[in-house]
């Protein structure tokens, strides 16, 4: 699992997520990972550019992550879809639950205007 943490000098954590899927052959780790990048943060942008097939196990792993956030007044911001990612979003209405970008730059904005 490679998923990668910077912290912007906003004081939001960029993840990049490089895997091709994010599924149950994989999720226990991306949780683990993910759970320790964030603990000691409250927005968080996840750069998911290059994944190509995600399951109910990986969105599941993002609800975690939105919940841990959401419980300590952050948020998390999805962006850099892919279209097939992006309409299983929309086909199982995710994009309702989880706030969705275009850009990471479009992300970071979301972000720092709540930081703000």
């Amino acid at each position: 699992m490679e998923l990668i943490g910077r912290t912007q000098d906003s004081g939001v954590l960029v993840l990049e997520l490089r895997e091709d899927s994010l599924d149950a052959s994989n999720v226990r780790a991306f949780k683990d990972l993910a759970g320790s990048l964030i603990e000691d943060h409250k927005y968080v942008v996840l750069d998911m550019a290059g994944v190509r097939f995600i399951d109910s196990s990986g969105l599941g792993a993002l609800i975690v992550c939105l919940r841990h956030l959401n419980s300590h007044d952050g948020d998390l911001v999805l962006c850099e879809m892919t279209q097939t990612v992006r309409a299983l979003f929309e086909l199982m209405r995710m994009h309702r639950v989880f706030k969705i970008r275009d850009s990471r730059e479009d992300a970071l904005r979301a972000c720092e205007l709540r930081h703000a």
